[in-house]
This record gives C-alpha cells, structure tokens and sequence, in this order.
C-alpha cells in the first residue's frame, strides 16, 4: 500500500524508516556510484532529508519499504535549484510546483517493481491533484526514460548536460486526472484504493485543494 509520511513522523515507523535509508544506500551508492553521504547506520540521507520532506512509500506487507520518492516545495531549499540550476538557465519557482526526487526501489520487489514504480509515480500524480498544484519537477538519468515511457507520463525536457549513462535531464510532469487513470491501471490498483490511501494520511480529498504549510 502507499503511505504519505513527513520526515518528522518517520521514526513513528521504525522499520520502514530503517529500510527506507538502507534500501537509499543500495540504489544510490552502491549500485549507480553516485557520491552520496552514507551515515554509520548504513543510511543514505542529506541535506533535504532534514527540512521536513514528504515521503511517499509503497510498504510491503511486512511493513518494510518497497519503494519510495521524496516531495518538497520549490519555494524553498530544493535540489533541482541549488544543484542543476545551469541545466535550467535558472531556479524553478513556484508555489504550484513541487520537487520529486530519491525515486528508489528496493531490491526486495524484482518481480513487482514494474508496478510498484507506477504506484509511486501514482503518489506524486495525487500529491499534486489534491495539493492544488500543476506541475512537479525533478532530475532524472538515462535509465528513468524507459521507465517513464512504458508507465506512459514521460516529462517535458527542461535541459540536459552530459553523456552516455552520466547524462542528466531536468524534467517537468504534468498532473491530470487522466495520468492518474492511467498509473492506476499501471499500479494495478482502483482509483478508489488510492484515494483512500492519500485520504488516511490527509483526510477527504474534497477538502484538500492546497499543501499542507509542513515544509
């Protein structure tokens, strides 16, 4: 199932938080070689983990972490702005677009991690509808392009630098209730179910129409 958790509620969840960061550290460091800060603990985390981010993870059934992103305002401190601002000619502002980054998936979920990664994509798709918001942005390598293609809510290119597997793209996401139809059906999930797991983080969706003032 898909929670909706804000890093100052996270320890209430020892073990997904446990996994969460170890899983981080498999992806990101181990696996891609991507210069990352892993703590004693074996956790990957940094600057933007401790401003108050939203998380959004599928939990397996045991309650660990099957896969997970991480949300945060462009009005504030971001990645995309304080670290790829060349690739855009200049930050991203805007209270009607939000950041996605951290997209991970854990090595646990082989055989479901195509659907789990639309059910992901599925969350960022209801933090913007129910947020009020229009867009979210975030940086993505060669190997997310496949991924966003086949789940069908691929991004518009803000720009690139680099080559081969080290190339670097900022891409901008449209929300729409038709991209949610269709990471639904991805996720293998009803619109219903998803909706009743944002409205158990958030309450009733049809009260919802702005961010919650968290970050």
């Amino acid at each position: 199932m898909l929670s909706y958790i804000y890093a100052d509620e996270i320890a209430a969840f020892p073990l997904l938080q446990e996994t969460m960061f170890k899983d981080r550290k498999v992806q990101f460091h181990d696996r891609l070689g991507w210069e990352v800060a892993i703590d004693a603990a074996g956790h990957e985390r940094d600057e933007y983990d401790t401003i108050n981010p939203l998380y959004a993870i599928w939990q397996l059934p045991d309650g660990s972490h099957g896969g997970s992103m991480r949300a945060l305002p462009t009005t504030g401190p971001c990645m995309t702005n304080d670290h790829f601002g060349d690739i855009t000619g200049g930050p991203i502002t805007s209270p009607l677009i939000w950041e996605s980054t951290r997209f991970c998936l854990s090595p646990r979920v082989d055989s479901a991690a195509g659907q789990i990664s639309a059910a992901i994509m599925l969350a960022g798709c209801e933090i913007g509808l129910n947020f009020g918001l229009r867009h979210a942005v975030g940086v993505f390598d060669p190997r997310m392009v496949r991924i966003y293609r086949r789940l069908g809510w691929s991004p518009e290119v803000l720009g690139s630098k680099g080559v081969g597997r080290g190339r670097v793209s900022v891409g901008l996401w449209e929300f729409s209730e038709g991209i949610r139809r269709t990471l639904c059906q991805a996720a293998q999930v009803t619109p219903a179910q998803s909706t009743g797991w944002f409205e158990d983080c958030f309450g009733p969706a049809s009260v919802l129409r702005q961010a919650p003032q968290r970050v």
